[in-house]
Order: C-alpha cells, then structure tokens, then sequence
C-alpha cells in the first residue's frame, strides 16, 4: 500500500507533462498555418528589402558582379581605363534585380498557397533551411520561366544590356581572347533569384532561433513546438 501510494506523484506528474506536451503539440491546421505565416513573413520582408534602392548593391551577401568567365574581362578593361564603364554594369545588373524584385512576392505567395500538411511538417521538423529548400526545390523553375522576361525589362529599363554588350564589344576587339557572350540576361536572373533566396534563408534562421522574430500565434506555437522536439532528441 505504501509503494502505490509513492507512486501516486510519480504517476500524476508523468501524466501532467504527457499532458501539456499532447496541448502543446500543434494540430495539422496550427502547423500548416504557422509555416505558411513564416514563409509569407520571410519573402514578404526580403523581396521588400532587396527592391529597394541598393537592396541588392548595397548587400555584399547578394551583390551581382560579373560573371565568372568575364572577370578576366573586366579586370583587363579596368586595366586599360575602362573602370568607369565596368562600374556602370555593376550597378545597372543590380539596379535591375532591385527592380526585379517587386515582382516576386506574387510568385512565392502561390506557391505558398499550395502546401501540403506534409510539406508543412517536414519543413517544421527540418533542418534550419527546410523552408528555403522547399522554395528551391517547387519554386526555381517557375522563378526563372516567369522572372526572367521581368529582368529583361529592367536590364534595358536601367541600361544593363547596353552597358554589358559594350564591355563584351570592347574586350571582344581584343586580340587573342576569347569572346563574351554579350547576353547576361540568364545569368542576371539566377543572380537575382539566388539572392532572394539567400535573404529568405536568414529570415528563416531568425524565425527558428528568436521568439520575437515570430510575428502571429500560430507561428509562435508552432516554432515553440519544433524548438521542444529538438531539445528532447
């Protein structure tokens, strides 16, 4: 009799904290929700910050310079007096994918319409970049196929196309060197997609990590749900 009576706490406990960890649990509904409020703050605030002015110049995490195979190119113009010109790419690659970027909180929000309860909880209980990754992984094709016509735009709204063919025309006088492709209109458009990325990757970092990062009470519950199950493995 003794025995069952110690065992009396221990059982009332265990069952209180089995308790508040089944209420604390978020339903499927809270869960898709909660990720679904995360997303639509992370894109929301990056495309924001990167469509302004020196969104993307002023970045070093997401600053577009030249591309690999016209580095070369580049440093031999600037070496024969043509930085001027070389700075006029920079910005207007950039200034483009600044202009760019108004345009791409639509894209992500439908995708974000379409998640799966799945789809939520794997991003929940993943890694610190599930969500980013999932973007990537549903999103990239379309980004490109519907953000590069936007790019083009911009590219010849800010001179970038006018800029980069008189760099390529320049270098491709040159002898002995191998020619430019004057087109950057692709490589413009990955840029600015990689980008975008890269900033909802940090906002996500920040959601998972700070309390205060989270903005509505289901991401509050569902985070606080994630964060729980971590620390008991």
């Amino acid at each position: 009799m003794k025995k069952l009576l110690l065992l009396i706490p221990a059982l009332l406990i265990a069952f209180t904290v089995q308790k508040a960890a089944a209420q604390s649990q978020p339903s499927p509904l809270d869960m898709v929700g909660g990720i679904k409020d995360a997303l639509l703050q992370g894109t929301t605030k990056s495309t924001d910050q990167l469509s302004a002015v020196n969104g993307f110049l002023g970045n070093a995490a997401v600053k577009i310079l030249f591309p690999p195979e016209a580095q070369k190119a580049e440093k031999t113009l600037r070496g024969l007096g043509m930085g001027k010109l070389c700075d006029q790419v920079i910005v207007s690659l950039n200034r483009a994918a600044e202009d760019a970027a108004k345009q791409a909180e639509p894209i992500f929000i439908d995708a974000i319409k379409h998640m799966s309860v799945t789809d939520a909880s794997n991003i929940l209980l993943g890694p610190p970049d599930a969500a980013t990754q999932y973007f990537k992984h549903n999103t990239t094709a379309q980004l490109f196929a519907k953000f590069k016509p936007v790019i083009q735009v911009s590219l010849n709204k800010v001179n970038a196309t006018k800029y980069y063919n008189n760099v390529a025309g320049e270098y491709n006088k040159l002898p002995f060197v191998k020619h430019l492709n004057p087109d950057i209109a692709d490589y413009a458009t990955q840029k600015a997609i990689d980008g975008i990325f890269i900033e909802i990757a940090a906002e996500e970092l920040n959601i998972r990590r700070n309390l205060s990062a989270r903005s509505t009470p289901m991401m509050k519950k569902a985070f606080s749900f994630a964060q729980m199950g971590k620390k008991a493995l």
